[in-house]
């Protein structure tokens, strides 16, 4: 029993200092971090005090700032347009800036295209659909430091007002659509402010194939443009694409209702779908078309006579009326103009067919045209002839649908006929076969289940007049106008096998 009193008092002994030990350096350790987290604080503190005193000094340099900014009301970014207020303000377009506005005060809405600073001034295109001017911002009595930083921190493609001085100058400003003026900026007020990150750059967007290679400058691919359809819209070429699109329609229109034909709508769904391969630089799934219909006399000539006059006419009105959109095209994508006659060159399937013999084609009478075939037939007219526009009449039934009516001279071709622009397709169009036993003739030598075009025959039976016509693609015929090499090009949102958006 003693032995084991002692033996605890030893234990007990033995384990007195090494508490003690241990604790003291668990205290030291303590009042080490206790003064490293004091530095840290006083380090913290200091950092914040300067912080304070920096972000002071720079409100108190902003606000003597404002103070001195006497031109502080004439720029800014303004409150969004949600149709507050009726202003009582006349906007200028840009396209009408010229020499003749010289020294009047005015109002313009535009986008901002490019901007320069340049010491106390700022230079700035603005841009409104194809049309730009130069706009300058100066330190002087309308224009503030702060007001020219501000004008040159505007992000490109934001939309601003801008009040300015319309000034001729003494040398042309080449770069801009309108050459001889310039604005010197008086207000600017940002009205929508785009994103500092554009998905692309509309002078890239802009810039010819090859052009600037050497100087590493970029050009946009057509899929990249496709993306960003959005963007790609705003551009000088595109713009100018679709406005002679517009005038196609306009011009179209115009015609057929002179000569007193009356425009329908039938059903459909934002326009019309293909279901051949659309893989291919001219085709799309979807486009707008235009269709012809027409009743006629005594022969179908009378049809292709009306519909090559309505191209005539179409042809003369985009050289007459559309120079500035052609020729702003030609900049970027540079082609010859286009050419035709009057009266449209006619010539029939079997001259044509002799025409790529001679150039060393292979082909049957009554073989179809391939698109090869096509595009040399199609040089070797222009070489001929002269002219980029041409019919080709007289095609094999065999190549032909069902309601195609037979040459009653010789069964192996048809009343049928295709027309061509640079040697490519625009109209495949016929005589429609009006009686209903020949339509039913027709479609059972085509193997057609007669009971699903019933409603089609049936129509017939009750006195139709001898009539013809052809559907022309839209895209396609601004296309190859204006000698472009892609129908994606003049198709706004274009639909493929390869796109659906945007």
């Amino acid at each position: 029993m003693g032995w084991k009193r002692g033996w605890r008092r030893k234990l007990t002994f033995l384990f007195m200092p090494c508490v003690s030990s241990c604790f003291s350096a668990a205290e030291e350790e303590q009042q080490a971090q206790s003064k490293k987290g004091l530095k840290k604080q006083q380090k913290e503190a200091e950092k914040a005090a300067k912080k304070a005193e920096k972000q002071a000094k720079v409100a108190a340099e902003q606000q003597s700032a404002e103070e001195d900014d006497f031109a502080k009301d004439r720029y800014g970014v303004s409150a969004l347009v949600q149709s507050q207020q009726k202003l009582d303000r006349t906007l200028v377009r840009v396209q009408d800036l010229t020499p003749e506005k010289a020294d009047q005060l005015i109002w313009l809405r535009a986008r901002v295209h490019t901007s320069r600073a340049k010491g106390k001034q700022c230079f700035l295109v603005l841009r409104q659909q194809q049309f730009n001017v130069q706009a300058l911002v100066a330190v002087g009595d309308r224009a503030s430091k702060q007001m020219v930083k501000f004008a040159a921190n505007i992000t490109k493609e934001s939309i601003v007002d801008v009040e300015a001085m319309v000034r001729k100058v003494e040398q042309k400003i080449e770069s801009c659509t309108q050459q001889d003026v310039e604005l010197h900026v008086e207000k600017i007020f940002v009205i929508s402010q785009a994103e500092a990150r554009l998905p692309l750059q509309l002078e890239d967007a802009v810039r010819p194939d090859g052009e600037g290679e050497e100087e590493g400058r970029a050009t946009v691919n057509q899929d990249t443009r496709l993306d960003n359809r959005v963007i790609d819209l705003r551009t000088t070429t595109s713009q100018a694409v679709f406005r002679l699109q517009s005038g196609v329609c306009q011009l179209f229109r115009d015609t057929l209702t002179k000569k007193g034909f009356v425009e329908i709508q039938t059903p459909k769904i934002i326009s019309v779908f293909r279901a051949e391969d659309s893989n291919t630089h001219r085709h799309l799934t979807e486009f707008v078309g235009l269709d012809i219909e027409m009743a006629f006399n005594y022969h179908y000539h009378e049809v292709i006579e009306s519909i090559t006059d309505t191209m005539v006419q179409i042809f003369k009105g985009l050289r007459d009326n559309f120079q500035t959109e052609i020729q702003t095209v030609n900049k970027q994508f540079p082609s010859e103009p286009f050419k035709f006659l009057e009266p449209t060159l006619r010539l029939e399937y079997t001259e044509g067919v002799a025409m790529l013999r001679e150039a060393g084609v292979e082909m049957g009478d009554e073989d179809d045209l391939s698109t090869p075939n096509e595009k040399l037939l199609g040089r070797l007219v222009k070489e001929k002839y002269d002219t980029d526009f041409y019919v080709l009449d007289k095609y094999p039934l065999a190549v032909r649908p069902f309601y195609t009516m037979p040459d009653p001279h010789n069964p192996k071709y048809s009343n049928s006929y295709d027309m061509f622009m640079r040697g490519e397709e625009i109209l495949s169009g016929a005589q429609r076969v009006h009686d209903a036993q020949l339509l039913t003739e027709r479609a059972q030598h085509h193997q057609i289940d007669l009971e699903k075009i019933k409603s089609y025959i049936d129509s017939f039976r009750y006195g139709a007049p001898p009539h013809a016509g052809g559907g022309i693609g839209l895209e396609r015929v601004c296309m190859l106008y204006l000698g472009l090499h892609n129908v994606r090009q003049t198709s706004m949102f274009p639909r493929d096998p390869k796109r659906l958006t945007p």
